[in-house]
């Protein structure tokens, strides 16, 4: 590999940890990531001429943060002649410390984590400035991942930054309940990642497996730096799990290939392994009722127990997305029982739940709802019922994989 390439494999691995690092000492993201470019391309001037460091990230990190002193000097320098120009000048005073707390978590990633995640940014800034940030993307890599355009994901990126600085967001792992309320819009962004890769909403391709492996990487990190949150090992449990079936959930043209005709032996066993133990770490460091990402990483685990579909443990599913409509209640999960509830009790018992989702707004154009009772409508006999909604199915979803599958599974329900 040449020097250069060294350098920007380097920079993508490490860049999330400078940035982290830099933005404790300037307090800005926006500043500390432009700080870590200087550092890149400091280090692209020098690698090749004096060779690789032996710690390559030790360097760039050094780099960025010499930097980073170098600004604060000039400002107090800037200050101190202001001062001189004229004594009526407003006084600046210097940031609080923050305080103690014998339960904070003093990790400048975390720091990062919960900045790119603040409620002061939309879900979508959220999300782009995350995967810039901590995922090391880059703009475009962003925009084709989300199929946007790419000045609309800067212009997203810019504006978070922004706000950010605007709203003198601490760069800060927040305290006591503070740190819960928080943390579930960090799993919210991290799981609203991984299921863009996992069931891509638009596009020709049905996987996109780099976001689900960004994703999967953002949850493991975060599982060790807070090793004691149930929550964040479900989640991680539950990419894990998830990851695990991804060889299987598509064909060899890429056509999306359903739970019930997937080959398990392609299933991989290594991830299904990490997910059950970082499922078992929920439960033990779990202090109540076990959260909607650990209940949801419970249901991902029956699947994964199962060798063969006629085994799946379907009572336990529906009674487990009962739990979870009452922890965490949304008309998604409620449709989601209502397949598991057919598949324990038969479509006539689940028919109903359905219907009663017809009426919801938030679903008014959610694919899978028609999708589902397609299904129901075909296994009770009802044909030209569940040919209709898989049409209307198909017209709702804009992936151009899963419209092809629903037409076809309109054509079988016609004949």
């Amino acid at each position: 590999m040449d020097t250069a390439r060294t350098v920007e494999t380097v920079f993508r691995m490490e860049s999330p940890r400078v940035i982290a690092g830099v933005a404790r000492v300037v307090r800005d993201v926006g500043i500390a990531e432009e700080l870590a470019q200087d550092a890149l391309v400091a280090a692209l001037e020098q690698w090749p001429r004096d060779g690789v460091p032996d710690n390559p990230g030790a360097w760039l990190m050094a780099t960025a943060r010499n930097r980073a002193v170098d600004l604060i000097r000039r400002r107090e320098t800037y200050a101190r002649k202001l001062a001189e120009i004229g004594r009526d000048q407003p006084v600046v005073a210097a940031p609080p410390e923050e305080p103690a707390d014998p339960d904070d978590i003093d990790d400048d990633l975390l720091r990062l984590v919960f900045t790119a995640c603040h409620p002061v940014l939309s879900a979508e800034a959220r999300t782009a400035l995350t995967l810039r940030l901590l995922g090391g993307l880059t703009t475009a890599e962003i925009a084709r991942a989300f199929l946007v355009p790419e000045s609309t994901v800067a212009q997203r990126i810019v504006r978070a930054k922004r706000a950010l600085a605007t709203g003198n967001v601490a760069f800060e792992v927040p305290h006591g309940p503070d740190r819960e309320a928080r943390l579930g819009s960090v799993l919210d962004v991290i799981y609203l990642i991984f299921n863009e890769g996992y069931a891509a909403t638009a596009g020709d391709d049905w996987l996109r497996p780099a976001l689900c492996e960004d994703a999967l990487r953002l949850a493991r990190v975060l599982s060790a730096l807070m090793p004691r949150e149930p929550e964040v090992h479900g989640l991680t449990a539950l990419l894990e799990l998830q990851s695990s079936r991804a060889a299987a959930r598509t064909g060899p043209d890429g056509e999306p290939v359903l739970l019930e005709d997937q080959d398990r032996a392609r299933w991989n066993r290594m991830l299904i392994a990490r997910g059950v133990t970082a499922l078992t770490r929920a439960d033990a460091v779990a202090a109540g009722a076990p959260g909607p990402y650990v209940l949801q990483a419970a249901i991902a685990a029956c699947h994964t127990h199962a060798y063969r579909y006629e085994e799946t443990d379907w009572p336990r599913i529906a009674a487990l997305y009962a739990l979870l409509a009452a922890r965490a209640p949304s008309p998604v999960v409620e449709l989601n029982r209502a397949v598991a509830v057919s598949m324990a009790e038969g479509p006539a018992a689940a028919l109903p739940l359905a219907d009663a989702l017809t009426g919801v707004p938030a679903l008014r154009d959610y694919h899978l709802l028609p999708s589902v009772r397609g299904d129901l409508l075909a296994r009770l006999g009802r044909t030209e019922e569940a040919r209709a909604e898989f049409r209307r199915a198909a017209s709702l979803t804009r992936n151009a994989r899963e419209r092809e599958l629903l037409l076809r599974r309109a054509a079988r329900a016609g004949a």
